[in-house]
């Protein structure tokens, strides 16, 4: 029987930036924009805070943009500071390169494995579904969903490897093995 994990997130990550002001690494945004016309031409940012000292700094979604090329859409939900649209630009790889940030998804996000009768079974089959691309490795996956530890899973990945490749066979030196060269 196929079981559905959702990995989804709890809370917006920290964004991981230097601080001018103390140093620290690590802000949150908390869903507030800061938008400045000039004429005809149109700048928005998205503040956030460290956690430090709580200096804010600015990431840019857009500068000298002519405010016919920004959806109004768009526009209305930066005037309303909307949440949701901070969350999607922390997302957006565009604005993470143009700023020059990453983000830290720790605590951040939570394994809905849809129940504990899982947990009994010998072999499972799982689908992995996202609702935001958290990035997390499918060891920890595994270790979170099925209350293990993460040297646990990867001990008995081996194992099963090692079964795959048969009997008197090593299974790092199977992997490692170069292939034959073709004429």
């Amino acid at each position: 029987m196929l079981n559905d994990w959702v990995v989804m997130p709890t809370c917006l990550p920290l964004v991981l930036r230097r601080c001018h002001a103390c140093g620290g690494g690590r802000f949150r945004a908390n869903g507030k924009f800061r938008a400045n016309a000039h004429h005809k031409l149109v700048d928005a940012w998205l503040l956030v805070l460290c956690t430090t000292c709580g200096d804010t700094a600015k990431l840019t979604v857009f500068e000298r943009t002519r405010v016919r090329s920004v959806r109004p859409g768009l526009l209305d939900r930066l005037h309303d500071n909307d949440p949701a649209l901070a969350a999607e630009l922390l997302q957006d790889p565009v604005v993470r390169r143009r700023n020059r940030v990453a983000l830290d998804w720790d605590g951040a996000w939570r394994l809905d494995t849809g129940g504990s009768d899982h947990l009994d079974r010998e072999v499972i089959d799982v689908a992995v579904r996202f609702a935001a691309p958290v990035p997390v490795r499918p060891v920890r996956l595994i270790a979170e969903g099925c209350g293990l530890s993460r040297a646990e899973v990867e001990r008995l990945a081996a194992d099963a490897a090692r079964s795959r490749a048969g009997p008197g066979h090593d299974w790092v030196s199977a992997r490692s093995t170069p292939c034959p060269k073709r004429l």
